[in-house]
């Protein structure tokens, strides 16, 4: 709103783990530094430290405290320690157009007085508030008033003033909660550092308490009351909507069917319905009849030559049109992904995937970045910074992209279409099928010596249910619908051109069918790898290993090799070179297997060596083929009734992975050993 910049925004923590700049539109001198959200300034993960570097940096004029009105006391606690800084702050109190529903007053002009500071009301969904906000920001000075506590904690914080010759009360605070990074930056002396412990000894025996219970109880107390102080109700406390919502949508009992019906819904209508009629007209009218219609017509002509006219028949239109007829669907699935965000439906996921991942060693905070790889796994790779546990955070820097992102769209599109017209199962089924992946090989890396340990903490403040804004819904969906577009006629275009030259000549740079070109037996030296999944054709395998540089470049690498002109033809291609079982274990496998290299660069750049880097991408191609592998040979001898070696392998590779899913973990948390009467 104050930039006009197109970032993305969500319900959760991680969606910011960068700090963003941007200009106000309606005066290009004011700089607006957004940072990752936080909830107070004790990082422990890595967008935290992005915030609270930048804020002791002093390279800022006024800091813009944004606070959910419906929560003051809680998001108050950030506010206390902005003021303590000692830089210019103003309060942005958000979402007061819900106050009324919920029939609470709050008392601005009471909240400014006793915090000092200027406190203006905006509502960021109905754009309200906002001019206001940026004026008041430019007049905004120094806090006058100083927040205060406890004599007894006062008293400690002079004396710790008074040894360290430190007047910052922001500073003072952290060295009584022996902050590390405060204590580097001010460089105490060995005598003053025993001062400050000795003084600090005595604040815990006098509180009975540890000295960061004594600073998190000392502003709670001071936040209970100035919120009895300043907020009202003018009714008694009731239930609202998102209250009475949210009893059946988090249930124990019905929020796990609920979200698995809300996803095949989605996939429903942007898959088998809604979608397909855009990509049928794409696929079979555009790129099947008029584009090559009149591309045909034009290149005769213009008299071009036989081979220019296959490299753009044969190579540009049929591999970027094939990818191209995917974008209606694609553009469906996010207007109903945007929906369930905007709405706040989303952020509830998270809270109900906790009670499962919690079992099996993991915590919502790790779905948080695997439902923001739904639109591309470099962000839901980056988004793991929000989880303080290094361990937690490898794992699911190593299973989040199992989730199905855009580029894979096309790929569960084009089997789903093909193979299985009518079956209004195996869209979605892509989705649960990663979640699935995701807790399988979850529970086996959180049983391992090397990953192993405690469940991380998840706590999360669930937004109250709105109407989705529309601008933000559409705005998202656009953004998808270009990004994949973009890499269609960027990437994609450079990749058919490539195949298509691979699969025109042979080694002796011969003009030569596709069946003895250079691609043709590179895939056949490379085709038996696959050939325990069902894959009969080397144009598979190579498709599959172009995917590697963008998942949606299998679908143009079909195109090209099996020289369909149109989403119609290289159904028909697929139905004549594939049985509905082996097409399924080439949509597993290309959900599950290594990501993109762009994401692979991202995992490299979180995991932070090549070592862990290489550990996440040939675990994440290992389950991939193991996963195909059980379900092509036991899904064939269901069929066919026939048992043979590959049977026995299969059964053994998954009675070998139910051992390591099953099995005692090699580090457990430790447990209570004595009965305790409370």
């Amino acid at each position: 709103m104050l930039t006009g910049a197109n970032q993305y925004v969500g319900n959760w923590p991680g969606v910011t783990v960068e700090r963003k700049s941007g200009k106000y539109v309606k005066d290009k001198s004011i700089i607006i530094q957004d940072l990752p959200g936080i909830y107070s300034l004790s990082p422990f993960t890595p967008e935290e430290n992005v915030t609270r570097d930048y804020l002791l940096s002093d390279d800022y004029d006024v800091v813009i405290n944004l606070v959910d009105a419906t929560n003051i006391e809680r998001n108050l606690y950030l506010t206390t320690q902005l003021i303590e800084i000692g830089k210019p702050v103003i309060i942005a109190l958000n979402m007061t157009d819900l106050l009324v529903k919920q029939n609470i007053f709050i008392d601005t002009e009471k909240l400014s007085y006793s915090l000092g500071v200027p406190v203006v009301n905006i509502s960021a969904l109905k754009n309200q508030g906002f001019d206001n906000l940026v004026a008041q920001s430019q007049k905004a000075t120094v806090p006058q008033v100083q927040v205060h506590y406890d004599e007894r904690f006062e008293a400690s914080l002079m004396e710790l003033s008074n040894v360290t010759n430190i007047t910052n009360r922001f500073e003072l605070i952290k060295i009584f909660e022996n902050d590390e990074k405060i204590i580097e930056r001010v460089a105490l002396s060995a005598k003053q550092t025993d001062e400050v412990s000795e003084i600090i000894s005595i604040a815990e025996d006098i509180f009975l308490d540890d000295r960061q219970s004594i600073v998190v109880n000392e502003r709670y107390q001071y936040l209970t009351t100035l919120a009895d102080m300043v907020e009202h109700r003018t009714q008694g406390v009731r239930l609202n909507v998102s209250d009475k919502i949210d009893q059946f949508v988090t249930s124990r009992h019905f929020g796990l069917p609920f979200f698995l019906f809300v996803m095949w819904a989605v996939y429903y209508v942007s898959i088998q319905t809604v979608g397909t009629m855009g990509t049928d007209f794409v696929n079979e009218k555009l790129f099947g009849e008029i584009v090559p219609h009149y591309a045909q017509n034009l290149l005769d002509f213009l008299n071009i030559a036989p081979i220019g006219q296959s490299l753009i028949l044969d190579g540009i239109i049929a591999g970027v049109g094939a990818v191209l007829g995917f974008v209606p669907q694609i553009f469906v699935l996010f207007i109903c992904l945007g929906i369930l965000e905007d709405s706040g439906y989303m952020s509830r996921v998270a809270f109900v995937m906790d009670r499962i991942f919690r079992r099996f060693g993991l915590s919502g905070k790790s779905f948080i970045p695997m439902l923001i790889a739904t639109g591309c796994g470099i962000p839901g790779v980056m988004a793991s910074r929000t989880i303080e546990n290094e361990r937690d955070r490898r794992i699911t820097i190593m299973v989040t992209t199992f989730m199905p992102c855009s580029a894979k769209l096309p790929i569960i599109a084009l089997v789903a279409g093909s193979l299985f017209p009518n079956n209004s199962l195996i869209a979605p089924s892509a989705y649960f099928v990663g979640i699935f992946t995701i807790v399988i090989s979850g529970i086996m890396l959180k049983k391992t010596k090397l990953l192993g340990g405690s469940v991380t903490p998840f706590i999360m403040e669930l937004p109250n249910y709105h109407m989705p804004k529309w601008s933000n819904v559409l705005r998202y969906a656009l953004d998808k619908g270009l990004s994949f577009i973009k890499r269609a006629g960027t990437i994609i275009l450079a990749m058919t051109i490539v195949l298509w030259f691979l699969t025109t000549f042979n080694f002796r740079l011969q003009v030569v069918d596709t069946e003895q070109s250079i691609l043709a037996g590179i895939g056949r030296v490379i085709m038996p790898i696959f050939a325990p999944l069902g894959w009969t054709s080397w144009q598979a395998t190579v498709s599959t290993f172009t995917g590697l540089l963008a998942k949606e470049t299998l679908v143009s690498t079909m195109g090209v090799l099996y020289h369909a002109k149109g989403g119609a033809a290289l159904n028909t291609a697929m139905q004549s070179n594939f049985t509905a079982l082996s097409a399924y274990t080439l949509l597993l496998f290309n959900l599950l297997c290594a990501p993109c290299f762009a994401a692979i660069g991202a995992i490299y750049r979180e995991m932070g060596t090549a070592k862990w880097t290489g550990i996440a991408v040939g675990f994440q191609c290992g389950i991939a083929y193991i996963i195909s592998f059980i379900v092509y040979q036991i899904g064939t001898t269901i069929a066919t009734g026939q048992v043979n070696l590959s049977t026995v392998l299969a059964i053994l590779s998954l009675l070998l992975a139910s051992y390591y899913v099953f099995r005692k973990p090699v580090y457990q948390a430790p447990k209570l050993s004595e009965s305790v009467t409370i």
